[in-house]
């Protein structure tokens, strides 16, 4: 039987996955077993497409890049929006990747939500839904048996979700570190090495798509503290939202404050981090910081990323993905439905409860 798969969103992102599936076609059917059939395609300015029989990924790729709609491929009723499409098609796993909204998570939980409740896998890239939502969403997706994955919410499709959830099995973080937000630290590493202002920095990302033409999100430390929650709910057990960050972002460094650092020794770097305080409760952080150049945070350059573990199990552990795009958030989404596959469903819940009492 063919497993039946929709794409909700087909910017940047959906787009390499439409790429990466067609690559990896015969590996996810030799390998694996999975005999994958795209039944739709919803998007934001091409319009939406549904065929049960199968849509050409290749076509939608061509349609796209070409400016046209997708109202061709489509089969049976018109369909007015993103909810009307996910109601008429018959998927039985859907990739989500639309743009995420870091003030609630909307409209893109509701999306979640409604799938996971009809008994439909999810794979998001989307961090809003996994900020606002992980508990809610991954207790639903348990009672209904289908899984909620999202390793792209984070450090592209670097496995660092996986790794906590699989790699650390019993083992109690105490503390996550990192740099996860390429954008500012491309803008700081500009700045640094060839003398740009922040705002001739700033514009140096637009120009090669790393930041939006609106950077607030970024440059203030939204995402940076979208990512952390996501981290900290689902490997430390707390259940933290965005608002609960102390959030600082890199606005206001100027090229005096770059010069400065950099003649004391130091690097400025956007850090995010979540500690497990005495009591229990988690708090978590997201602020420019002056690193000294001896510590491995500070030698974190361009749009490279970093995370960083502390546990009673593993004294520390350093997760680095260089480089990314959207084709390693691609993959990401891609192994996650791998793991879906082969039945690793409710992996993260084992962090849920993790600091309750025990009865034994």
């Amino acid at each position: 039987m063919p497993l039946n798969v929709a794409l909700l969103g087909f910017g940047n992102v959906g787009r390499a996955l439409a790429e990466l599936i067609l690559a990896k076609l015969d590996i996810l059917r030799y390998d694996y077993g999975i005999h994958l059939r795209v039944v739709g395609i919803s998007t934001r300015s091409h319009g939406h497409a549904i065929d049960p029989t199968g849509i050409s990924l290749r076509t939608a790729l061509d349609a796209v890049r070409h400016g046209s709609r997708l109202d061709g491929l489509h089969q049976g009723a018109s369909v007015r929006d993103t909810f009307r499409f996910l109601a008429d098609c018959p998927a039985d796993l859907v990739f989500e990747c639309t743009p995420t909204n870091p003030y609630d998570g909307q409209p893109a939980l509701a999306y979640v939500y409604g799938l996971l409740e009809r008994g439909i896998h999810v794979v998001t890239a989307n961090k809003g839904p996994v900020a606002f939502g992980y508990r809610e969403l991954s207790e639903l997706a348990a009672r209904k048996g289908v899984g909620f994955f999202f390793e792209s919410t984070v450090l592209d499709g670097a496995p660092v979700l996986g790794l906590g959830r699989e790699g650390l099995p019993a083992a109690r973080i105490t503390r996550i570190r990192g740099i996860l937000n390429s954008t500012t630290n491309y803008i700081l590493t500009r700045m640094e090495l060839e003398g740009l202002d922040f705002e001739s920095a700033l514009r140096a990302a637009q120009a090669i798509g790393v930041a939006e033409s609106d950077p607030s999100v970024d440059i203030d430390g939204w995402d940076a503290a979208v990512k952390t929650v996501i981290l900290a709910n689902v490997l430390m057990g707390a259940d933290l939202r965005p608002a609960d960050v102390q959030r600082t972002g890199i606005r206001h460094i100027t090229l005096s404050d770059i010069q400065a650092a950099r003649a004391a020794g130091q690097r400025i770097r956007l850090i995010c981090e979540a500690v497990r305080q005495p009591d229990g409760n988690v708090t978590a952080s997201v602020s420019p910081q002056h690193v000294p150049l001896d510590d491995i945070l500070a030698g974190i350059m361009g749009t490279t990323s970093l995370v960083d573990f502390e546990s009673d199990a593993i004294t520390r552990l350093t997760l680095i993905e260089h480089d990314t795009t959207p084709a390693t958030t691609a993959f990401g989404m891609l192994a996650d439905m791998i793991n879906i596959m082969r039945g690793r469903h409710h992996v993260g819940l084992v962090r849920l409860n993790e600091d309750e009492d025990s009865d034994v």
